[in-house]
């Protein structure tokens, strides 16, 4: 049995926002089981986070001053590109559609971090991804207690690792501001839609890809495993441009 073919709506809320519409609405019933609304938006928000904590994370190898940030870093660039495997990999097979592009807040946290440099750099670095990971980390745990789908959940034992990771590391630094970071994280700036939703990809062009470090030590769900031969008939990617 294939995936239901209908239309699934781009996306109206995302990056850090709370969706108010019905989020356990199904919207395709899939051989691997019923995908809704949240289920989609999560397989969303994870992609976007990846297109601007990538990135970030190369430019922290880069600008770090400390060993903590270095690792940090790396971190993030390893985690991201499997996860990012991962998502690219489900997305057609459950019909979704992914950005190539992070929301303006985000790319608003990476200008911000472009501007940085010396300790600012470093102490920016470690408390906005701290913020922004256990943001994301809530919403994870819903994910995977709620989520009927099997890709999803799939999806969401990954992100809760690479997550957890992600956020260890950076409270390693010794430069998280708890009271800082929390107080953000929970309390965040309301902001309008169009801020936290990541731009619909542009049409005819190529899916960006988050290029695995040499030394990659995370690794993508195996798809296959999960989805057996239907993973391999679903619709792949065209060749695409990379990050990194």
């Amino acid at each position: 049995m294939a995936v239901t073919l209908v239309a699934l709506a781009y996306p109206g809320m995302l990056g850090l926002s709370k969706v108010a519409t019905a989020q356990d609405r199904v919207i395709a019933n899939t051989q691997w089981g019923p995908l809704t609304e949240q289920d989609r938006d999560f397989v969303v928000k994870v992609r976007a986070a990846g297109l601007w904590e990538y990135p970030v994370g190369q430019m922290g190898l880069q600008k770090g001053t400390t060993p903590g940030v270095i690792t940090a870093s790396k971190h993030l660039v390893d985690g991201h590109a499997a996860l990012d495997t991962t998502c690219r990999k489900i997305a057609p097979m459950l019909n979704i559609t992914l950005p190539d592009l992070p929301s303006p807040q985000q790319q608003g946290f990476v200008s911000q971090l472009k501007a940085d440099s010396g300790k600012k750099f470093d102490s920016d670095f470690a408390n906005i991804l701290r913020m922004t990971h256990g943001a994301i980390f809530n919403t994870i745990s819903k994910i995977r207690s709620t989520t009927k789908n099997t890709l999803v959940r799939a999806l969401a034992d990954q992100a809760n690792n690479t997550v957890l990771d992600h956020m260890t590391v950076m409270e390693k630094t010794g430069l998280v501001d708890f009271d800082q970071t929390i107080f953000q994280q929970t309390t965040p700036p309301k902001l309008p839609n169009s801020d936290l939703t990541p731009p619909p990809p542009a049409p005819g062009q190529p899916e960006v890809v988050l290029t695995p470090p040499p030394n990659a030590t995370s690794t993508p769900v195996d798809i296959n495993g999960i989805a057996g031969g239907a993973a391999a008939a679903s619709p792949g990617a065209s060749p695409a441009p990379t990050a990194g």
